[in-house]
């Protein structure tokens, strides 16, 4: 994405990173699964019992943002969609669901692609 500042956040298109797998768990909650690669996570597998795979469990909201991601729709479009299971004011919602989008994109749970 070149032009960062000349582009709307709502413009962009989510596309999950393929290298993580998820599923549902109870309640409709999302689980990630996380495999810990690389030297210092295996020293930790070996002495610390560290878990070879971390689930990351997603709240209710992000749950329901995360189902609504289809590779093919912009972040105004899942909005929409799911604005009706969220309480919060507008203001709040567009924040909280922005922030929300940083943090996965931050984790490499999420790449962003052109609209």
């Amino acid at each position: 994405m070149k032009n960062n500042k000349d582009k709307n956040y709502l413009d962009y298109i989510p596309v999950r990173n393929s290298e993580y797998d998820w599923g549902i768990v109870e309640d409709g909650i999302v689980e990630i699964s996380v495999v810990n690669k690389g030297f210092f996570n295996l020293i930790a597998q070996k002495f610390f019992k560290a878990p070879k795979i971390s689930k990351i469990k997603l709240d209710e909201y992000g749950s329901i943002v995360w189902k609504a991601m289809d590779d093919k729709r912009d972040i105004g479009d899942i909005a929409e969609e799911v604005r009706c299971s969220f309480d919060d004011e507008e203001k709040v919602f567009y924040s909280r669901l922005i922030k929300f989008f940083q943090i996965l994109k931050e984790n490499k749970f999420i790449e962003y692609k052109e609209s």
